[in-house]
């Protein structure tokens, strides 16, 4: 993988995460790109794009690698997560979880991830670990039957698709809610190793008329938005971890093509301008950190604003885990204070990681 290519994919996980922190914060840094419209496809679609065709043949180091970089540091959130959400019930009163049991550690992570309310963003971690490895397989077995990238495309398109009837026509387990978010990711995973293998060097998807395209359709798309009004329903979004698309079949599969789409083109525009910022590369690097810490630190921003303002931090625990003080007037210090804040304790971390192992 060349420098370029690893620091322009650097950038894209980047707009990825302060796309899916924006979303947790209402609002949107595409404005025709509504929270939860596209942001998990694209992370699904970035792990396609660095998807290498050794691991067909090399599977368990796949495997191996995929469990130390994902489930490894899981787990350790988890304890850790635990440890703080009993800390606060004891401060508080209010337990932001569910009750502590072997089950809800160890197997609910892997089903919905919402054992801890304040770590639920990284459901959307065990859920590509699922993912990935359950691609492995099923990519290794097409490759067996046919070489031919055109049947490999429409095969994880036509799963991509069905997994959202399937929300309608089978009761919702815990364990189908897992074979739609896979078979769903799936797709936009494929996308992402068709796009660097067979689009990005031999197809310039950028040109003004594909920007126009691009608009045009996803100002069509926003005749189906219903964000509006909470009781109209979610529209363009979608809430992949509950696999509700509401009455929607192909708005979301279309609108995160758009989305994806939107995302890569303004990475070729920026990626010059923001190629040498530290600050971008490192954000892009720990994502994944970003992702576990930045609804605690929401949480600790908005102890601090009710300390100010002499309301009881109790106040908090009567509203959801997303809530925030005064969200007219504080939500963008929220977006600044969490992002600048998750990334260095990323740094911190991985840093950290590497002076033990030294």
């Amino acid at each position: 993988m060349d420098k370029v290519f690893s620091n322009e994919m650097n950038v894209l996980k980047a707009l990825a995460i302060l796309l899916v922190v924006s979303g947790h914060l209402e609002f949107s840094l595409l404005g025709i790109f509504p929270p939860y419209s596209f942001q998990l496809a694209l992370f699904f679609f970035i792990s396609g794009c660095l998807f290498k065709d050794k691991y067909l043949y090399e599977v368990s180091t796949f495997v191996e690698r995929r469990i130390k970089s994902l489930l490894v540091p899981y787990f350790w959130y988890n304890l850790f997560y635990m440890g703080v959400t009993i800390l606060i019930a004891k401060l508080t009163g209010k337990f932001w979880g569910m009750p502590l049991s072997f089950k809800n550690f160890f197997v609910t992570p892997f089903l919905n991830g919402h054992q801890f309310d304040l770590s639920c963003p990284l459901w959307f971690v065990t859920q590509l670990f699922m993912t990935m490895i359950t691609f492995l397989f099923l990519f290794r077995a097409l490759n067996a039957v046919t070489k031919n990238k055109y049947i490999h495309l429409a095969f994880f398109t036509v799963l991509g698709v069905l997994a959202i009837p399937f929300q309608k026509v089978f009761a919702i387990t815990p364990v189908m809610l897992v074979v739609i978010r896979t078979m769903f990711s799936m797709f936009f995973v494929y996308l992402g190793y068709f796009y660097t293998h067979f689009i990005k060097d031999n197809y310039n998807i950028f040109t003004p008329k594909w920007f126009g395209a691009v608009f045009v359709l996803q100002s069509i798309l926003w005749m189906f938005n219903r964000d509006y009004d909470p009781s109209h329903g979610i529209g363009l979004s979608y809430v992949l971890v509950w696999a509700r698309f509401d009455d929607q079949l192909f708005v979301p599969v279309i609108t995160s093509l758009t989305g994806i789409w939107a995302s890569l083109f303004v990475v070729k525009i920026l990626y010059p301008y923001v190629k040498d910022i530290k600050f971008i590369q490192d954000m892009g690097r720990v994502t994944y950190h970003i992702m576990a810490n930045h609804l605690l630190v929401m949480y600790i921003i908005t102890a601090i604003f009710l300390h100010i303002h002499g309301i009881p931090v109790s106040e908090r625990a009567n509203h959801d885990i997303y809530w925030i003080y005064n969200p007219v007037q504080t939500t963008y210090l929220y977006f600044v204070i969490t992002m600048v804040s998750t990334t260095y304790i990323g740094v911190g971390l991985k840093n950290l990681r590497k002076f033990i192992k030294i």
